[in-house]
C-alpha cells in the first residue's frame, strides 16, 4: 500500500529513459503507462465525452459527488492506467492495493485515512483495488461504508464477470465499466510509441514488420503483453547484433535492428506463417475443414492449432466446424451437429485459452466421424429444382384450412392424418404433381447411422405410395 501515487520512473533519467545506473529500472509497460487521455489507446466506447469514466477522470462528477467505478476486462486493456489518470484528477490521493494480500484491516486504514484528508484537507482519495474478485464478501464489505459515504472513489480492477465475483451492495453503488481487448491497430500503436518515445526505448533500436505483426498476433489484444515482448526483444537484439547501420539502411547508424528471430527467440514461440486478412487464412481454414473431410484427425488438430497460435478467432473455427458437421458428416453420425452447436456456444461463453480444449473436441469428433454429404446434396438438389421453376400448386388435401372459407375451397380434403395410421405413417401424396414419383433428393449412404436410414427410407418410401 502507498499513500501517495508512486513514483513510476523514479529509476529513470529526466528524460524518462531507462537509467543503465539503475539498480531495478521499471518495466517498458510501466514506463510507457499513459500519463494523459491521450495517450490511451483503444476503449472509445467509455472512454467518449460525458461517459461516467471520463467525467470521473476529468474531475466533473456533478451532484454529490464522484461515483466509485469497477472496471472489468483481461488483462492489458488499461484498467490500472485508467486508476491513475482517475487519480490525477483533482489532486486526489492515490493509494492502491492488491486483494491478493490485502485484508480488512488494511482497507479500514485507507477509510480512517482518507477521513482525515477529507475533514482536514478537503482532499478525495482514490482507492484502486486491484483483483477485487479476490476478496471474499466480509472483505468487500468491508468496502460499502467508504463507497457509500463517499469517504474514498473506489476504483476496482477485475478479469472475472463482476455479476459472480462482486457483491451486488458494492455493484448498485459503482458505476460498471467494461473494456474490451485493443484490436491490432491500437496495439501497433501502442508498440511503435514505446520505440521512439524517451520513456521507451527513445529511438535507440528498429523493428522489423514481421517482427512487428508476431508481436501484435502474440499480445491478443493486451498491451502490456505486447511491450513486454518488445522489451525482452530489443534486449535479445542488443545481446546478439553490434550496434550499428544495417545494411539495407546506412542511415540507421547505431540504431538496433530487432528481427522476427530476435521476437521469437524472447518469446519462446516461433512465428506462425499466416495472415488473418490474406490468403494463408482461407489457405488454413479450408486445410482444417478439408482434413476433417478426409478422416485424417493429426492434420486436422494442426491446422487447429495454427490458426489458434495466429490469433484467429475462435468463433471464427466453431462456426466452420458446425458447417463442416452438416456438410460432410451429416446424418451419418448426427451427434457430430450436436457436438460442433454446442462447441460453438461453449467458445462464445469461455474464451481463450480454455476454448481450444473445446474446439479440439469437436474437431476430434468431425474428423473421426463416418462421413456423408446425402444431406447437403439432397437441399441443394431440392432447391435447384425450385429454382428451374419446378414444383406446382400445394396438394389440395395439404392445404391449410384452419381458416373462414378453406372448407369451401376443399383445403384439407382427403387428409390422412400420419398418426391414425398403425404404423405411424399414412399412404398419400406430399410431393407436387410434377414432382412426385420422379424425385429422390435424399440418398443415404451405407456408412455409419445413414446405412440404418436407408434401409428405413426404402420402406417410408413404400408405405407412402401404397395403394
Amino acid at each position: 500500500m502507498s499513500d501517495d501515487s508512486p513514483d513510476l520512473f523514479a529509476a529513470s533519467r529526466p528524460g524518462g529513459s531507462p537509467d543503465p545506473s539503475s539498480p531495478v529500472a521499471p518495466p517498458l509497460a510501466v514506463r510507457m503507462r499513459p500519463r494523459s487521455l491521450a495517450e490511451v489507446r483503444g476503449q472509445a466506447a467509455v472512454l467518449r465525452a460525458g461517459s461516467p469514466l471520463r467525467r470521473l477522470i476529468e474531475g466533473s462528477g456533478g451532484g454529490a459527488g464522484p461515483l466509485s467505478a469497477i472496471i472489468w476486462g483481461p488483462p492489458g486493456t488499461g484498467k490500472t492506467t485508467l486508476a491513475h489518470l482517475v487519480a490525477t484528477a483533482a489532486e486526489r490521493r492515490f493509494v492502491e492495493l492488491s486483494a491478493v494480500t490485502a485484508g480488512v484491516k488494511d482497507v479500514r486504514s485507507v477509510m480512517e485515512q482518507a477521513t482525515r484528508d477529507r475533514d482536514l484537507y478537503a482532499r478525495q482519495t482514490v482507492l484502486f483495488l486491484d483483483e477485487i474478485h479476490r476478496f471474499t464478501k466480509a472483505q468487500q464489505d468491508a468496502l460499502l461504508p467508504g463507497v457509500e459515504n463517499r469517504t474514498v472513489i473506489l476504483v476496482a480492477a477485475t478479469t472475472e464477470n463482476p455479476s459472480f465475483s462482486i457483491i451486488a451492495p458494492l455493484l448498485s453503488r459503482s458505476v460498471l465499466v467494461t473494456l474490451t481487448p485493443l484490436s491490432d491497430a491500437e496495439v501497433a500503436q501502442v508498440i511503435d510509441a514505446a520505440l521512439v518515445d524517451e520513456r521507451g526505448l527513445a529511438g535507440g533500436h528498429g523493428l522489423a514488420d514481421d517482427a512487428r505483426d508476431h508481436l501484435v498476433r502474440m499480445a491478443g489484444g493486451d498491451a502490456r503483453r505486447a511491450l513486454t515482448s518488445l522489451e525482452a526483444a530489443a534486449g535479445v537484439a542488443l545481446d546478439a547484433e553490434p550496434i550499428g547501420a544495417p545494411a539495407d539502411d546506412p542511415d540507421a547508424e547505431g540504431v538496433v535492428r530487432i528481427t522476427l528471430a530476435h521476437v521469437e527467440q524472447a518469446v519462446a514461440q516461433a512465428a506462425v506463417r499466416y495472415d488473418r486478412a490474406g490468403d494463408q487464412h482461407y489457405d488454413v481454414a479450408s486445410a482444417l475443414i478439408k482434413s476433417m473431410r478426409g478422416s485424417d484427425v493429426d492434420a486436422s488438430l494442426h491446422y487447429l492449432a495454427r490458426m489458434l497460435e495466429a490469433g484467429e478467432d475462435p468463433r471464427f473455427i466453431a462456426r466452420r466446424i458446425v458447417i463442416a458437421a452438416s456438410e460432410d458428416v451429416g446424418m451419418a453420425d448426427p451427434t457430430a451437429l450436436q457436438t460442433a452447436v454446442a462447441a460453438m456456444h461453449a467458445v462464445a461463453q469461455i474464451g481463450m485459452p480454455e476454448a481450444r480444449i473445446i474446439l479440439g473436441q469437436a474437431v476430434v469428433h468431425n474428423a473421426l466421424a463416418p462421413k456423408s454429404n446425402a444431406a447437403y446434396l439432397g437441399i441443394n438438389a431440392a432447391i435447384a429444382d425450385v429454382r428451374a421453376g419446378r414444383g406446382g400448386p400445394v396438394p389440395v388435401h395439404l392445404r391449410g384450412s384452419g381458416y373462414a372459407g378453406a372448407a369451401r375451397l376443399g383445403h384439407g380434403d382427403g387428409y390422412a392424418y400420419a398418426h391414425d395410421a398403425p404404423d405411424g405413417v399414412a399412404a398419400q401424396q406430399h410431393l407436387p404433381d410434377d414432382l412426385d414419383g420422379t424425385t429422390d433428393y435424399y440418398r443415404p449412404t451405407d456408412r455409419g447411422f445413414e446405412e440404418r436410414l436407408g434401409v428405413r427410407l426404402a420402406w417410408l418410401k413404400e408405405r407412402l405410395h401404397r395403394g
